[in-house]
């Protein structure tokens, strides 16, 4: 019997946003903050830990399954070495265009000194950006091979039990699979054909919790518009606003332009292919929750092959942060703008080099670009008293920026995941599965 047509993912997900804000609105304006914390808000937090709840196992029996099927230690460590780059490129690429952008439009100048004071008052004793300074102080006085320790696990049940872990994950998958392959076929093929099924059972996992979705997508916006800051702050900010968006546009246009002309693809293609997982990237602001979603649309939707997804996905994850590395480059002179404190040439190519080394290994989660911003604002030497004002004068905008950069980011992964697939002839048709193809069978 035919399958009745339904309306597509990503429409059912962007009607679940819109009626999210517009209930939001009403029981703001009603008052009704306590009920949407109570009994709406839950909702979304289960959504996005099933998401998490996944990843892990969704990255462990994928990679181990994609580097099998290469067959080839040499031909792995040229996807690898090639992926890096690619990333690198783009992130380099993303931090240019916002130092053009804010340098262009200048939103930092003519801010009234009574609007900088009131902000500074309102956050600068915030207790979510205190924190996050004393997260960057700690990397900041870390030794310069931290990163290559932190990379190395002493324990895996411990890394696969944290999200912000991922690199520790890929590591010791990347390691068990390489040795895989240096095993004897016959006693690998039982643990190849392990991983196969969990593979595909995780991927089933994908497609039924984004049944969900419409639904998730829905409480969680409704939860951000009832907890979002004071709106007359917001009015204020609407020009830096407005320039992190224009540069995020600009990069979104730079991957249509690769898509386009490196692998061929039609442009309404890809964004079809992509778009449920851009927009839960918006909703959920997490890379990490956003990543099982990103591998199956990636895979199944825009035809790239398995051996690539397992590998290229996961690692843009944790170190691609292209939207997270425009809008520190856009943040940081802004910030310098409106404080009077004068950027050098050399200053700003600081920020490119500091804000591309930041954003490796930056924990895929909402509010890590707050984090890396505070390196890159110590880099160029911002005076230690200016710093807290300097964000608070940013923060309360900065969780609706949060969600549009994500978005970017997981465009980011998905355009660098096809040019990787197409250079190493792994990108073909789509092969798309629903959820209940073998149900009943």
């Amino acid at each position: 019997m035919a399958k009745r047509k339904k309306l597509a993912l990503h429409w059912q997900i962007l009607i679940g946003m819109l009626t999210g804000v517009i209930f939001g609105l009403i029981m703001a304006n009603f008052g009704a903050k306590e009920f949407i914390l109570n009994w709406i808000a839950p909702i979304g937090k289960i959504f996005v830990n099933l998401l998490k709840l996944i990843a892990i196992p969704l990255i462990i029996a994928s990679l181990i399954k994609g580097i099998g099927e290469l067959k080839d230690i040499s031909k792995f460590s040229k996807m690898g070495g090639r992926t890096i780059l690619i990333y690198l490129s783009t992130t380099v690429i993303a931090i240019t265009i916002g130092l053009l952008v804010v340098n262009m439009l200048q939103p930092g100048n003519g801010i009234p000194k009574e609007t900088i004071a009131k902000m500074t008052e309102t956050f600068s004793q915030n207790e979510g950006l205190t924190k996050k300074i004393d997260e960057a102080h700690k990397q900041i006085e870390s030794r310069p091979l931290d990163f290559l320790v932190d990379m190395v696990p002493n324990n895996i049940f411990s890394a696969a039990s944290n999200n912000s872990s991922m690199l520790q994950v890929i590591f010791f998958v990347i390691l068990f699979g390489v040795c895989l392959l240096l095993v004897e076929p016959k006693k690998a093929e039982p643990v190849y054909n392990f991983f196969d099924g969990l593979n595909e059972v995780i991927l089933k996992m994908v497609d039924v919790i984004m049944l969900m979705a419409p639904f998730a997508v829905f409480a969680l916006l409704a939860n951000v518009i009832v907890t979002s800051d004071d709106p007359a702050l917001l009015v204020n900010l609407l020009k830096y606003a407005g320039t992190v968006l224009l540069g995020l546009a600009l990069m979104v246009g730079v991957y249509l332009l690769v898509v386009s002309l490196y692998t061929k693809k039609p442009i309404g293609f890809f964004l079809k292919g992509i778009s449920p997982a851009q927009l839960l990237a918006f909703s959920t602001s997490s890379s990490a929750a956003t990543l099982p979603v990103t591998m199956e649309r990636v895979e199944e939707h825009l035809g790239v092959e398995k051996e690539v997804t397992s590998f290229v996905c996961p690692v843009g994850a944790t170190i691609n942060m292209d939207g997270t590395s425009l809008y520190q480059a856009v943040a940081a002179v802004f910030i310098c703008q409106a404080l009077d404190f004068p950027l050098t040439l050399g200053a700003q190519l600081t920020i490119v080099l500091t804000a591309t080394l930041a954003s490796i290994g930056s924990a895929a989660v909402p509010g890590a670009g707050m984090v890396m911003l505070v390196i890159v604002l110590e880099s160029i030497g911002l005076p230690a008293e200016k710093l807290a004002i300097g964000l608070a004068l940013i923060f309360a905008v900065d969780r609706p920026l949060d969600m549009c950069r994500t978005v970017i980011n997981v465009t980011g992964d998905a355009t660098v995941a096809m040019i990787v697939g197409k250079s190493f002839g792994k990108l073909g048709n789509p092969q798309v599965k629903d959820w209940d193809d073998n149900y009943g069978k």
